[in-house]
Order: structure tokens, then C-alpha cells, then sequence
């Protein structure tokens, strides 16, 4: 009787990491399935002149005239078209800080690899960290601060906007 009874405790604790991990995968296939949110991260100057960070979402509709192929179950959203007056890749070796300076044009900002922190001048902080969209528009004012904190380059695909 002992034998069967570790031979059950044995199975469970067996068992229990796969379980643990379907669990997890369930979790994220059931958000993905709830359209969770796309985020970016607003900096912007406020009427006291400092930059501020601010979370936004980005409204996303579904595709008009989009058919996916037969038998797909998935659905396509895109969000209002920005124009891009340029686009470029940035890579920042790890270490590298720029003191206090505001973005020259209105941005998207992502993360590739790496990690960079930001300092707003109200003194949040965030971090460009991979998949993060960063949406710069802090033209005027004392701006903020970016600091290389990976051990690795930090590379962003700069996507300016068209005015």
C-alpha cells in the first residue's frame, strides 16, 4: 500500500510542471482572445514645461476589405494610418546616455533588443524594452533623459511622422 501511495505523490509532483505550464499557455491563448489592449507609452510636454509619461492605447478596428484564407479563424485590426516622413534604425551601445534634450519631430519608437531607461523631467521613468511602442512627442520644455541599461546594444526602429 505505501508503494502505490509514493507511486501517486510521485506522479503528482510529475505532473504538475506540465499542468503549471498548460495553464499558462491557456492564459495567454484566453487574452489574445480578449483583444487585449495595444499600449504605447506617450511622452509629451505639459503646460508646466517638464515632459510626462502617459500610457495610451491605440484604437484598432478591423480591416476593411480584408478576408482572411478559408478556414482561418483570426480577425486583423489595424489602427488609423500615421504617414512616416522617415524611418531609420538607431543602435546605442550599452552605457550610452544622452543628457536632456526633447524629440525634434513627433515619433514611434521601438524597441528591437535591448534595454534603454527614460527619464521625464517630472521624474517618471520608463523603459524601451523589446516590442514596447514609445510614441516621442516632447518637442518643447526641459525633455528627458535616455540611458543605455542593457548588457547589450540597445537597437529601436525610429519612425518619424510626417507633420
Amino acid at each position: 500500500m505505501h508503494f502505490k501511495a509514493r507511486m501517486v505523490v510521485v506522479g503528482a509532483f510529475a505532473v504538475s510542471p506540465l499542468v503549471f505550464c498548460s495553464m499558462n499557455h491557456l492564459r495567454s491563448v484566453l487574452a489574445a482572445q480578449q483583444n487585449a489592449p495595444v499600449m504605447a507609452t506617450r511622452l509629451y510636454t505639459g503646460p508646466d514645461g517638464l515632459t510626462h509619461i502617459d500610457e495610451i492605447e491605440l484604437k484598432l478596428t478591423a480591416a476593411p476589405g480584408f478576408t482572411p484564407e478559408a478556414g482561418s479563424k483570426g480577425i486583423t485590426e489595424l489602427s488609423a494610418p500615421a504617414h512616416a516622413a522617415k524611418t531609420f534604425v538607431a543602435r546605442a551601445s550599452p552605457g550610452f546616455f544622452e543628457d536632456w534634450h526633447n524629440a525634434d519631430v513627433r515619433r514611434y519608437v521601438v524597441t528591437l533588443s535591448g534595454r534603454a531607461e527614460i527619464d521625464a523631467s517630472d521624474g517618471q521613468k520608463t523603459y524601451g524594452e523589446p516590442g514596447r511602442i514609445l510614441l516621442a512627442e516632447d518637442l518643447k520644455g526641459k525633455g528627458h533623459t535616455v540611458r543605455i541599461v542593457s548588457k547589450d546594444p540597445w537597437v529601436a526602429l525610429f519612425v518619424d511622422l510626417a507633420p
